[in-house]
């Protein structure tokens, strides 16, 4: 059972696409499941504007919205507050770009006036790009990327470049609405597939920078692919049987509509916290920025790992742990994609009896799964 912010739990209906017999990816067939497929990716983006598909995890989604759109030297502005953030910083440098971060705490948000200073600041105009991730899979910290977009539109030049690897598909992410350029995710979070397709949306802006952007590229160069998808085909070979998977997963996500999504997965986030918190476990997120997709758990009376082998090793339960110097210090309970109440209720009482295994005694019996489940009594 996984409980990380991805792979995440496939559903029965989309395991079942992925075997079917492949069809020739320049066949009619395939062009057909790619035109519907695009129009439902612009719905679940919220957008007019053109979603490409990658073969390529959310980090080749990510270096595609960068490298496309910038060229060497460009000045950009990176919020880093946790792993994710830190990478894109690290690409950026790698391609010779002009890097400056806005930082903050790994478990707090970033600072959106932090943002508009910096942005207001610049008086000719010279940062090209702002790059922020929108929930902070390695701390479970959502940023306010609402507030910042309000802050790169009033800048006017800068293109704002989100990475929503763990947002997209569980919290909103208004594309058009928020004025964002460049939007990119993986298929093995909030889209309920395995892993292996990248997303990268583009608005009209940041078409008129990839005129003049020199960075080098070849497979990640998205005007080939936007070119080869007005025709619903695909500039290289596509893992076709990925596509089936996720024309079955789109399906089921528009049947449950957003706001329904949206409201599942604050509920199940809400309920998590709540049990977390019944069970005396400290949260690693600050107060009110916590992630719909994942919770970040920084136990002080028992060791996170020795939690993460216990509930696999007596529930097969897997839960994420912490990454670089939490490594050790946080576990990570993911809630995002095909998660319902019962997973949360069945992982709450698997930790409660793991917590307990490991001779911690700080809460009550039930406590936690009582919490969780007064959180879904009340919707």
């Amino acid at each position: 059972m996984l409980m990380i912010p991805g792979p995440t739990p496939v559903p029965e209906k989309v395991l079942l696409a992925l075997a079917k017999h492949p069809i020739g990816h320049r066949s009619r067939e395939f062009s057909d499941l790619q035109g519907e497929i695009t129009a439902r990716l612009k719905w679940l983006h919220q957008t007019q504007n053109d979603v490409l598909i990658l073969a390529a995890s959310g980090t080749g989604a990510m270096e595609a919205g960068i490298i496309n759109f910038l060229s060497p030297g460009d000045r950009v502005l990176v919020g880093c507050n946790g792993k994710f953030g830190e990478r894109w910083a690290a690409v950026c440098q790698a391609y010779s770009l002009q890097v400056e971060t806005i930082t903050a705490e790994w478990g707090k948000p970033l600072d959106p006036q932090q943002f508009q200073a910096t942005l207001e600041a610049d008086r000719d105009r010279a940062i090209k790009a702002v790059i922020v991730t929108h929930s902070e899979t390695s701390t479970g910290v959502l940023n306010d990327l609402a507030a910042i977009s309000q802050f790169v539109k009033a800048h006017e030049k800068a293109l704002l470049i989100v990475d929503a690897v763990t947002s997209l598909g569980a919290t909103n992410v208004p594309m058009d609405a928020w004025g964002i350029d460049v939007i990119a995710s993986g298929s093995q979070k909030g889209f309920m597939i395995p892993p292996g397709l990248g997303f990268v949306a583009v608005s009209p802006k940041a078409w008129e920078a990839y005129k003049t952007a020199t960075l080098p590229r070849f497979y990640l160069d998205l005007g080939k692919y936007r070119k080869d998808a007005a025709k619903n085909t695909t500039p290289f070979t596509p893992p076709v049987n990925l596509f089936f998977a996720l024309q079955v997963a789109l399906q089921m996500m528009q049947a449950e509509g957003l706001d329904a999504i949206f409201q599942r997965h604050d509920r199940l986030m809400r309920a998590t916290q709540a049990a977390v918190q019944a069970l005396g476990l400290p949260l690693f997120a600050a107060p009110g920025a916590g992630s719909p997709a994942i919770t970040a758990v920084a136990p002080t009376q028992v060791e996170a790992e020795q939690v993460r082998a216990t509930m696999k090793k007596h529930y097969d339960i897997v839960l994420a742990g912490g990454q670089d110097h939490l490594k050790g210090k946080i576990f990570r309970i993911g809630h995002l994609g095909f998660v319902a109440e019962r997973d949360i209720l069945a992982a709450i009482a698997a930790l409660e009896a793991s917590l307990v295994e490991l001779g911690y005694s700080g809460f009550t019996a039930g406590a936690g799964v009582a919490a969780a489940a007064s959180i879904f009594a009340k919707g």
